[in-house]
């Protein structure tokens, strides 16, 4: 008795069984989307949670974070606000709102730009520079906590994947939108 394999009509086991690891691959990479959405979602409601006492959220954690990372962020040539903007991939007006707030916490102040009327520089304050500590070892005990128990190799094969998959995201710019039908 001779067995014949499953599959499309005509089809041979090596092309269905590519076909199956393509459609694997897929349901694994939406499982991978999903499990990154869900960590993403609890590492930050955490972050929040321990960001809150000292009157932070994680959005203006990572703008004081981006702006302590910048060159000359305590000099008059700091960061103009809509560089925060594009680094933090928001809008202008939404990066007002988050300097606006940390800059009435004194965790920040502006600037003009002296090449530039229009432009207005963000500087880190002694405050900010010490809220970005605190950032630091709230981000630290979180990922801790969270990964602690993941083992260090595996660890290290995670933050590759996603460098890798960022990298390539990058390279090819930004997405185009399929035409839409009927126009």
């Amino acid at each position: 008795m001779t067995t014949t394999p499953t599959g499309s009509p005509g089809g041979s086991p090596v092309g269905d069984q590519a076909a199956d690891q393509a459609s694997f691959q897929a349901a694994d990479a939406a499982e991978l989307a999903d499990a990154m959405t869900r960590a993403i979602k609890r590492i930050r409601r955490r972050t929040s949670e321990r960001l809150e006492p000292y009157g932070l959220t994680p959005g203006q954690g990572r703008a004081l974070r981006t702006l302590a990372h910048a060159p000359g962020c305590e000099l008059p040539d700091a960061m103009r606000l809509s560089d925060l903007a594009d680094k933090l991939h928001i809008a202008p007006r939404s990066a007002t709102t988050v300097v606006d707030a940390l800059e009435e916490a004194g965790l920040v102040e502006r600037s003009p730009d002296p090449a530039d009327r229009r432009a207005v520089r963000i500087l880190l304050t002694e405050a900010g520079r010490a809220a970005v500590e605190r950032i630091g070892q709230v981000r630290d005990e979180v990922a801790q906590e969270y990964f602690g128990e993941v083992s260090p190799d595996d660890q290290a094969v995670v933050l590759r994947a996603l460098r890798s998959a960022e990298a390539r995201f990058l390279a090819e710019g930004p997405p185009r939108r399929p035409a839409h039908p009927g126009r």
